[in-house]
């Protein structure tokens, strides 16, 4: 199985990052069954059951970088590793690198992982994504379908007509 996995707080401005593009993704492109698109929300180290012998797995999500909010970064599964995780300062930090690490040392982690992160704005309570965030979401989206074509999964775009905003953009809630 392949997991493409949104990951982020969508009442907290840009972190909502993950959720909105596995969204647009998802009413944009239709892939095979043995792909899955979800809003994972903040899982923290509950990551690993989509981790768990998973063929391969694109996560999107914000990123810590000094570059300039807007900023798409692409990084593998060895980029990933490469340094010691971080200290989880709160109970939603997503816990990715721990949970590869768990399941790597148990000989059952993803053979490929790539993360498609952005440097946020702001994720201050808020319930729309920053302007340079919101033009990230496409660019993410054709990372997200070229990866999985790299993965060998036919991808096909769509055209897809504006649906109703998410539930937490919609006003009449």
């Amino acid at each position: 199985m392949i997991y493409v996995l949104g990951l982020g707080n969508v009442l907290m401005g840009d972190d909502g990052f993950g959720p909105t593009v596995v969204r647009e993704f998802s009413a944009t492109h239709v892939v095979g069954a043995d792909v899955e698109v979800v809003d994972v929300g903040t899982p923290g180290l509950d990551m690993m059951p989509w981790l768990y012998d998973a063929h391969a797995v694109i996560i999107v999500d914000t990123i810590k970088s000094d570059a300039r909010p807007g900023t798409l970064r692409v990084y593998d599964k060895k980029e990933i590793l490469h340094h010691a995780p971080s200290v989880r300062v709160g109970p939603h930090d997503p816990g990715v690198k721990e949970a590869l690490l768990t399941l790597e040392f148990a000989g059952r982690g993803p053979r490929d992982v790539v993360l498609v992160g952005v440097v946020p704005g702001d994720v201050g309570m808020a319930l729309e994504l920053t302007d340079p965030v919101r033009d990230a979401v496409p660019a993410a989206v054709e990372v997200i379908a070229g990866t999985l074509r790299r993965f060998g999964v036919p991808v096909a775009h769509v055209h897809a007509e504006p649906g109703p905003a998410p539930w937490w953009q919609d006003r009449h809630v």
